[in-house]
């Protein structure tokens, strides 16, 4: 579908660098900046929306997609451990930028054999959006950033009130909750994204991806409605503490809606929320504030999008890191509260002051006399069969 040679070549001229990418789109289209000549013979020149993109300061479609990688390698290593107890090679995690470790999870005892072949299908995938990227991306490619999969996922689910233990590699129920934390960002995130790419071409690669996340999503969301009402009450605590996140409005809906099923997240007009780079990583830092790394990426994400966006201003602190996580100050505002959003659990505030306060709130506010998530071998109660 893609000719991976014109992909590799026309993001090796872009680049992350603005200068190097305004260096080439002056030129002809024919010899490259910083690449041997023979090897961008063929390709075409650049379109004038590139060179708008460029030249108003715009990130590079490089950066972009580079950004998209930073979030596969997470989703990547948490389905891969999860179906296999071991993580991605070494042979495609390599790259620009600081190489970090992967930090917990471990492989799933799955009793259901649907969720297993679920669970096995998407790691297949996401591996392969993986190895898509760096191969479109070619040099330029960053390396996987330092993961966590044990402490973030731990204080996450605290602020949601999922319990001070959240373990996703516990059982099948709480695996699907694991999952729901990302497959909605990253649907969420590629829409984003895609207004920000120039070539078309790279736009027709990530809309695929979109695609493919989309389905990802649907799937966890499907089975998670269909685990019972303590599973469908937790996603959207999950749902709630995400929203409160990034902070901007109608962007984050659960699996129940008025008491029926919404596996489909969607605005007025039946389409799908999106979200700026900046505010993806709001939620993947869990932190609402400015900063540049923290709760899945202790170290940050590598690449020229590696700042988050900050959700509603207050006070002006980073106080608003999920409790147990790490805020990294960069002059951004916290956010006190999230907004409601077609089923959002407005009342679960995640940031601000109220973080640890909220979270005990939450708990006692929605898990109405059951325990959601129950810690270890007895995990699967929360399914209420």
């Amino acid at each position: 579908m893609f000719e991976q040679k014109f992909i590799a070549n026309a993001i090796e001229r872009s680049a992350e660098n603005r200068l190097d990418r305004r260096r080439f789109l002056r030129a002809t289209g024919i010899a490259g900046i910083g690449v041997g000549a023979a090897s961008l013979l063929g390709a075409p020149a650049a379109s004038a929306a590139e060179a708008s993109a460029a030249d108003s300061g715009a990130p590079s479609d490089a950066a972009i997609l580079n950004f998209a990688l930073n979030l596969e390698y997470l989703e990547a290593e948490f389905y891969s451990i999860a179906t296999t107890g071991s993580g991605l090679d070494d042979s495609i995690t390599n790259g620009a930028g600081t190489k970090g470790a992967v930090t917990g999870g471990r492989k799933v005892a799955f009793s259901d054999p649907n969720v297993r072949q679920f669970a096995q299908e998407i790691a297949k995938d996401e591996k392969e959006h993986v190895v898509f990227l760096r191969t479109a991306l070619g040099s330029a490619a960053v390396a996987r950033p330092a993961i966590s999969l044990d402490a973030s996922f731990k204080a996450a689910a605290k602020a949601a009130g999922l319990g001070d233990n959240f373990d996703p590699y516990a059982s099948d129920v709480n695996f699907l909750l694991g999952a729901f934390v990302f497959e909605d960002v990253g649907v969420t995130a590629y829409k984003g994204a895609a207004p920000l790419i120039s070539n078309k071409t790279y736009l027709g690669a990530a809309a695929g991806i979109l695609a493919v996340e989309a389905y990802h999503a649907a799937l966890i969301r499907t089975t998670l409605f269909s685990k019972g009402v303590d599973a469908q009450s937790a996603a959207g605590k999950i749902s709630g503490a995400r929203g409160s996140l990034d902070g901007v409005g109608s962007d984050d809906q659960g699996i129940l809606v008025g008491g029926t099923s919404n596996v489909v997240p969607s605005d007025s007009n039946g389409l799908a929320f999106a979200r700026t780079p900046g505010h993806v990583l709001n939620i993947v830092y869990l932190n609402p504030a400015v900063v540049t790394k923290g709760g899945f990426f202790p170290a940050g994400v590598n690449g020229a999008l590696n700042q988050s966006g900050g959700g509603s201003p207050s006070s002006g602190s980073t106080s608003g890191a999920v409790a147990g996580m790490s805020a990294v100050p960069s002059g951004g505002a916290a956010t006190g509260a999230g907004s409601t959003a077609g089923g959002r659990n407005s009342e679960l505030l995640v940031g601000g002051a109220v973080a640890a306060v909220g979270a005990a709130a939450a708990a006692g506010k929605y898990q109405h006399g059951k325990k959601a998530i129950v810690d270890g071998p007895s995990a699967d109660a929360v399914t209420g069969e």
